[in-house]
C-alpha cells in the first residue's frame, strides 16, 4: 500500500510536530482538532517552531514555505479522515479517549486506510479492539520534539499485519525518520525505560538529594542526554507523564509508583512549560521553582 494523504487527529504538542514530520516528508497533511481556538493555537506553535529551525540554519525558508503548504487543518474529523491513507491519532493519553477516537475514524476512512496511535504507554491490541480493523491498526510512538528526535518507536499489536507494518516503516523512512520496530507491552521499550528514571528524578528531588538543576545538569552532563528529566518533564507536560507512570504502575507493579512529588505537583495545577510552572518557573524565562 502507497500512502498519499495523511491525516493527524490532534494538533497538540504532539500533533503539530507528527503534522510537520509528514509534511515535511513530501505528504498532503491534515491535523484536525475539536475547535478552531485550537486550530489557530497548533498552527502559531508549527509556524514558530519552523521559523526557529530557519533562524538556526538548520531549514531554508523555501523548505519553510513548502512544508507549511502541505498542511491543512480543519475541525471536522470525518471530512478530515475521508479521504486518508493514514490517520495518526494524537490525543490525550487515555485509553477510553483514544478508543473513541479510533472508533470513529475506523468508520469514517477508508477501508484500506491505515489508523496509527502516537500512544506512549498504552496497549496498542486494546485501541485496535474499538475498530473492526485490528490488521491495520499499529503504533507509531514519537518522541518529544517529534520534528527533531530522529527515531519513531513501531509498535504491533497482536493481529497487526505484516502488510501494515511495513507500509508504516516504508512511510517513516520516507519521512527521514528511523524506526525500531517492538512488541505490544505497557511503555514499550523507551518509556519502559524512560518513565521510570524520569520519576526516580522526582524522588531524588523530593529527597533534598540535590536541586532541580543539579539533577538535571548530571544528566545532560554526566550522560550526555540532551535535556534533564525535570526539564523534560516540565516540557512532556507533568499530567501527561503521570499519565505514563501511572499506567506502568497499574500494568506492571509496584516498582513503578508514581513519586508523590509529580502527584502533588499535578493536582496543584502546575503542569510545567504549557501551564508557566512546574518544577521550574516558566513566567519569566526559566528559573527554580522548587
Amino acid at each position: 500500500m502507497e500512502i498519499r494523504k495523511v491525516a493527524v487527529v490532534g494538533i497538540g504538542t504532539m500533533g503539530g510536530q507528527i503534522g510537520i514530520v509528514c509534511a515535511g516528508g513530501g505528504f498532503e497533511t491534515t491535523i484536525v482538532d475539536t475547535s478552531p481556538r485550537q486550530v489557530e493555537k497548533g498552527l502559531k506553535r508549527i509556524r514558530s517552531f519552523l521559523e526557529e529551525q530557519v533562524k538556526r540554519g538548520r531549514m531554508d525558508h523555501g523548505a519553510m514555505e513548502k512544508t507549511l503548504s502541505r498542511i491543512a487543518t480543519g475541525t471536522e474529523l470525518g471530512k478530515a479522515v475521508a479521504d486518508a491513507d493514514l490517520i495518526i491519532e494524537a490525543v490525550y493519553e487515555d485509553i477510553a479517549t483514544k478508543r473513541a477516537v479510533f472508533k470513529t475514524v475506523d468508520a469514517a476512512s477508508p477501508a484500506g486506510a491505515v489508523l496509527a496511535s502516537n500512544t506512549s504507554t498504552l496497549w496498542i491490541t486494546e485501541i485496535a479492539a474499538a475498530t473492526k480493523r485490528a490488521e491495520k491498526c499499529v503504533g507509531t510512538h514519537f518522541l518529544i520534539p517529534a520534528a527533531r528526535t530522529p527515531l519513531v518507536e513501531v509498535v504491533r499489536g497482536t493481529l497487526t499485519s505484516d502488510e501494515t507494518h511495513k507500509t508504516v516503516i516504508d512511510f517513516l523512512h520516507k519521512c527521514g525518520k528511523e524506526t525500531v520496530s517492538v512488541a505490544d507491552s505497557p511503555g514499550f521499550v523507551i518509556n519502559r525505560l524512560y518513565v521510570p528514571m524520569v520519576n526516580e528524578a522526582f524522588f531524588a528531588l523530593e529527597a533534598g538529594l540535590a536541586s532541580a538543576e543539579d539533577i538535571d545538569k548530571a544528566c545532560t552532563k554526566g550522560l550526555a542526554y540532551p535535556l534533564g528529566p525535570l526539564a523534560a518533564a516540565d516540557a512532556a507536560g507533568l499530567d501527561v507523564m503521570l499519565a505514563c507512570i501511572q499506567t506502568l504502575h497499574k500494568e506492571l507493579g509496584e516498582k513503578y509508583r508514581p513519586a508523590p512529588l509529580m502527584v502533588k505537583l499535578v493536582k496543584s495545577g502546575r503542569l510545567g512549560r504549557k501551564s508557566g510552572r512546574g518544577v521550574y518557573d516558566y513566567s519569566g524565562g526559566k528559573s527554580a521553582a522548587y
